[in-house]
């Protein structure tokens, strides 16, 4: 199938599927946190997707083929499936926390959390551009070399700041502060993630033991 028409398949269905963990447990479509959170993931996640096809469309057929069957190492498998779920529920229970009040979240804490959202994913954008190795997957492509600029320069995993940005950003984007809790969930995942790639990519990877000496850190600098 043609790569623009299966990214256009993948966001319609990703589209589809986010609407209704949104609105299926609000239980109203009256929920405007709900439509403007779906309204900056659909826009800065199409802007990426945009950018690739014009830009690098081998990196955006990478970057469609996730999920844990696409996972070659039994450990990622087991985190992607988990960190899928968790991303699920991360959603639901923001949701529910909203619907039934549980945390009360002033407006510009959401519109904050919207702008984290897009921050998240504009972090990964910026990636992307850095790095044409920037698959969905843990694994050694063919002529792959060390990325040590741009964002490469400051951490080993830049891609992953994103996506801890966007996990905060998105409970408070949708009316929630428990929601806050699923990164005692996620942040675990994202450790796992990171060490194990790394055991690779010093494995297979020809320079990263240096690169890793010359960048100390892997997430935020001067902690971890």
């Amino acid at each position: 199938m043609n790569l623009a028409i299966r990214t256009l398949k993948s966001a319609v269905v990703g589209l589809l599927v986010l609407g209704a963990i949104v609105f299926v447990p609000a239980g109203t479509l009256t929920y405007w946190q709900g439509w403007s959170f779906i309204v900056v993931f659909a826009i800065s996640t199409n802007i990426i997707g945009v950018y690739l096809a014009l830009r690098n469309p081998a990196l955006l057929e990478r970057r469609i083929k996730a999920g844990p069957a696409a996972e070659t190492r039994p450990l990622q498998k087991v985190l992607i499936a988990v960190a899928f779920s968790a991303a699920i529920l991360l959603v639901i229970f923001s949701v529910l926390d909203y619907r039934f009040g549980w945390s009360h979240v002033p407006a510009w804490v959401s519109v904050f959390g919207n702008v984290l959202v897009a921050l998240g994913l504009m972090i990964d954008l910026r990636v992307f551009g850095e790095n044409s190795y920037g698959a969905s997957t843990i694994e050694k492509m063919e002529g792959q070399k060390v990325i040590s600029t741009g964002p490469y320069a400051l951490v080993r995993h830049p891609m992953y700041v994103g996506v801890l940005v966007l996990v905060v950003g998105a409970p408070l984007a949708l009316g929630s502060y428990w929601g806050l809790l699923f990164l005692l969930l996620n942040v675990p995942i994202l450790v796992l993630r990171v060490l194990d790639e790394e055991k690779m990519l010093q494995s297979d990877l020809d320079g990263y033991t240096d690169y890793m000496r010359a960048v100390r850190y892997r997430l935020i600098p001067g902690l971890w």
